[in-house]
């Protein structure tokens, strides 16, 4: 194009980011905005972007990419490759310098910016990874350290099958046949709602296995950008993107161990694939390296939705799921094995009042009542918060309902008040007793009979909580008016 066109396109495209809407859209977000021209110029830089890298918008906007940020080439550039190409590029991970030598660490989506067919810039979305990017290198070089013997073994931290509270049928299964496979080599694949214990389970196999003396590294697959996790899994070689230095990844650092990947229905497909290809073949290749490293390490994953599920969906390849569920075990969720809610309640008591210097000897049985009706969504991590929360009112003595008073978040506090509510309803002499249940009653099954008997679909009917209709259904079956 010539230079007037090039001129008349970065004016267009100037005029229409000066919008007033789009300068508030914008500056709005918590993601760094950096638009350019066609020729590199920066057009836009929102308010995000100037706190995180330090920088005046003033003093950026109009002035050429690399004038700003001189540790970035044309070459390494993705706007530049956008700008050249038409093609986003999506999730990159980058590492660079400004012009006052700050290290900036990010996560990058690029797209064109395109007018009549033609492309007059590219706009760059940028998510700050700086703190998540040092947390992890700590833990990365403390677990090195731990492999190379300079720190006391992880394994000595490691929960163990006697760690496991509860009597329940299920869970002493799940516990025997655990133990029976501690001593393989086999990839096991736990499920089971949030909060059950899964890396509890986990943790087990691994403290009463043969590779007990060697790394146990878990790595939550949820909890970073997939080009992140792609790099801590397998590692890095010097120059294998902007920054990259060489550095194992976890699973070299955990060799002869055990990795436990939590959430792994999280990772993107393409990354599930690399993990078949460690399970299959006992490789890694670290990113930008041309060779591969051998690794001995029992894969351990967990997910928080059943398989089948996950694989109707198309989120869990299936080749990658019958490698790892070589063992596959369901962990059930508390209100599956409510006869273990007395022993956890103890353990969470004498946890507590040893953290908080307390002298709390119980709970009252209208407060177990309580307890053991509950659904408990979250499971055994909510009813741990849950003991958790009432042993910061109580200081000795038994824990009475008068306490439930203090609880303010959460979904417990609520099936309390709607089950006070009730009982309110029920005492005798109430006038309005028997209309009350006979209308609640019909409510009940017009929208059970609504919904096709779904206990979710028909509480949303109603407009109240699931654990609170479950509760009415068990009441309406033994109540006589």
């Amino acid at each position: 194009m010539p230079i007037g066109g090039i001129a008349i396109r970065a004016r267009e495209l100037a005029k229409k980011l000066n919008s007033e809407i789009v300068q508030y859209v914008l500056n709005a977000v918590q993601e760094g905005i950096l638009i350019v021209d066609k020729e590199c110029r920066i057009a836009y830089y929102n308010c995000t972007l100037s706190r995180l890298e330090g920088l005046k918008i003033d003093d950026v906007v109009g002035r050429v990419l690399f004038e700003v940020f001189p540790s970035i080439t044309p070459q390494d550039s993705t706007l530049c490759k956008v700008l050249e190409t038409g093609a986003p590029i999506r999730d990159r991970l980058q590492e660079y310098f400004n012009y006052q030598g700050k290290k900036i660490q990010t996560v990058n989506t690029t797209i064109p910016l395109i007018d009549a067919g033609e492309i007059i810039g590219a706009l760059e979305v940028s998510r700050d990874i700086s703190l998540v990017v040092s947390l992890t290198d700590k833990i990365s070089a403390l677990q090195q350290g731990i492999h190379k013997g300079k720190f006391p073994p992880k394994g000595s931290t490691l929960f163990s099958f006697a760690s496991i509270i509860g009597t329940s049928a299920k869970i002493r299964s799940i516990v025997k046949l655990l133990k029976k496979v501690a001593d393989t080599t086999s990839s096991v694949l736990l499920y089971g709602e949030t909060g059950t214990g899964k890396e509890l389970f986990a943790q087990s196999l691994h403290k009463e296995g043969l590779r007990c003396n060697k790394p146990f590294i878990a790595q939550n697959c949820a909890a970073l950008p997939e080009t992140l996790l792609e790099g801590i899994l397998f590692g890095s070689t010097k120059g294998s993107f902007t920054g990259a230095v060489d550095k194992a990844g976890l699973f070299e650092q955990a060799d002869g161990g055990t990795v436990l990947l939590d959430e792994i229905n999280s990772m993107s497909l393409p990354l599930q694939a690399k993990i078949l290809r460690v399970l299959q073949e006992g490789v890694v290749r670290r990113l930008g390296a041309a060779e591969d490293s051998s690794v001995d390490v029992r894969v351990i994953a967990t997910t928080n939705e059943k398989p089948a599920d996950l694989l109707k969906a198309g989120r869990l390849r299936e080749d990658l799921f019958y490698r790892l569920s070589v063992i596959c075990v369901e962990i059930p969720p508390l209100r599956e094995r409510r006869e273990d809610i007395p022993d956890l309640i103890g353990y969470f008591i004498d946890k507590y009042n040893a953290r908080f210097n307390k002298l709390v000897t119980g709970i009252a049985p209208e407060v177990m009542t309580v307890f053991q009706e509950y659904g408990w969504p979250g499971n055994v991590r909510e009813l741990e918060h849950v003991v958790e929360a009432l042993l910061n009112f109580a200081d000795d003595g038994i824990i009475t309902g008068e306490y439930f008073k203090y609880l303010s978040s959460g979904t417990f506090p609520g099936f309390v008040e709607q089950r006070s509510l009730i009982a309110a309803a029920e005492k005798p002499g109430n006038y309005f007793r028997a209309e009350f249940y006979k209308q609640e009653k019909e409510q009940i099954v017009a929208a059970m009979q609504k919904s096709g008997g779904n206990v979710t679909q028909a509480a949303k009917l109603l407009g109240i909580k699931r654990q609170a209709l479950q509760y009415r259904l068990k009441k309406y079956v033994v109540f006589q008016e």
